[in-house]
């Protein structure tokens, strides 16, 4: 079966998670992704061993594709690197700031000679301003954009639990070589893409900014409770789980409490008319509704929930999530046996996953070599 990268070459001078995310995507399209790692490989892969002895990380970003072990200050690996790139369509990098400008492998370098050559530079800042230089990791630009300032507690600010921000720039990232790869289709030339930790958090965090500049106060940290929407937040059932509820408009609330809660009297409280007041009252309707949740068992609210039409859900764990009903999983081979992935989020009707499999530092050294050294 065909798939719709299958003709892309795209290399990767990439470690950790932005550019792997972005490139493995590629790779779930069709693209041939040619990893470049150095001597002692991604230092992603020594993140964790839990999966048979390999790293979460890495197993799950890099799954079809090939990896050659390069020393880029190394003018003979340097030479080959950029011999292979010179067959790519896609060149991504994430390292350090300005390490790429020393050894000519910066976008404008390279799109010199080969303009259809599509660039993509993932870094923390940019490469302009105070913080053009500064390094960047993922819980390092939660913090300098505001995102933990608006997670956790009331009583102290929380990391969002999986990488965000990298993941924001990797995705940003790919659909900047999407776009790129259409108007090349049209036009023959490339694209130099930038993309950034900073400014794809920045760009999820303008719902708090646009609260902070226009209503002169960001939101509050709420734990369970959603700053801006009232009731939509955790509450106690009788056997001790938390049931989550989210009511969005009007007709929602009033079939909440008529419906599911048997409450009638808190639709026409002037406490709770509008869901602005809703939330300025937040803390007395919880009260009011949690007493209520705590009566009934999960099962019978979720029962009583469904019946009213309200959109509702379990306060899951992890293992809970291993075992949901709905996760869909694709098996995927590494060097040490099989590893059961989810399923990609990109589906399309009549066809299955075809992941490829996670390779073994510099497992394809002498092929790539073989093919791409002007001396062999």
């Amino acid at each position: 079966m065909t798939r719709p990268l299958d003709d892309i070459l795209v290399v990767s001078l990439e470690q950790a998670v932005a550019a792997p995310y972005l490139s493995s995507r590629l790779a779930d399209a069709g693209a041939r992704v040619i990893k470049v790692e150095r001597p002692e490989g991604d230092f992603a892969r020594q993140y964790d061993s839990v999966v048979n002895g390999e790293s979460a990380y890495f197993v799950w970003l890099n799954r079809g594709k090939q990896s050659i072990q390069l020393d880029i200050k190394n003018n003979e690996d340097l030479t080959l690197l950029k011999t292979i790139i010179s067959k790519a369509d896609i060149f991504i990098q994430n390292l350090a700031p300005g390490v790429v400008n020393r050894f000519g492998l910066d976008s404008e370098a390279l799109r010199q000679d080969r303009p259809r050559l599509i660039t993509v530079d993932i870094s923390g800042y940019g490469e302009e301003g105070p913080f053009a230089k500064m390094k960047a990791y993922d819980m390092l630009v939660q913090s300098e954009t505001g995102l933990a300032m608006v997670t956790g507690s009331p009583e102290e600010p929380g990391r969002v639990g999986v990488s965000v921000c990298d993941i924001a720039a990797g995705m940003h990232g790919l659909v900047a070589v999407l776009e790129a790869l259409y108007e090349r289709q049209r036009t023959g030339i490339g694209k130099a893409i930038k993309s950034t930790l900073f400014a794809g958090m920045a760009d999820w965090m303008t719902v708090p900014l646009l609260h902070e500049e226009y209503g002169g106060k960001a939101p509050g940290r709420g734990g369970l409770s959603h700053p801006s929407i009232a009731p939509y937040e955790a509450f106690d059932t009788r056997d001790g789980e938390k049931i989550v509820i989210s009511i969005q408009n009007q007709t929602e609330w009033r079939n909440l409490c008529e419906k599911a809660l048997n409450a009638p009297h808190l639709v026409e409280d002037p406490r709770y008319l509008t869901n602005i007041d809703r939330v300025a009252n937040r803390i007395a309707l919880h009260e009011e509704i949690n007493e209520i949740f705590k009566k009934l068992s999960r099962d019978d609210a979720a029962e009583k929930l469904l019946a009213a039409r309200i959109a509702f859900g379990a306060l899951n764990s992890v293992a809970d999530l291993s075992a949901h009903p709905q996760l869909e999983r694709t098996t995927v081979q590494s060097p040490n046996g099989p590893v059961n992935l989810v399923a990609s989020p990109i589906s399309f009707a009549g066809t299955k996953d075809q992941f490829g499999p996670i390779p073994a530092l510099g497992q394809h050294n002498d092929e790539l070599r073989k093919e791409f050294d002007r001396k062999s």
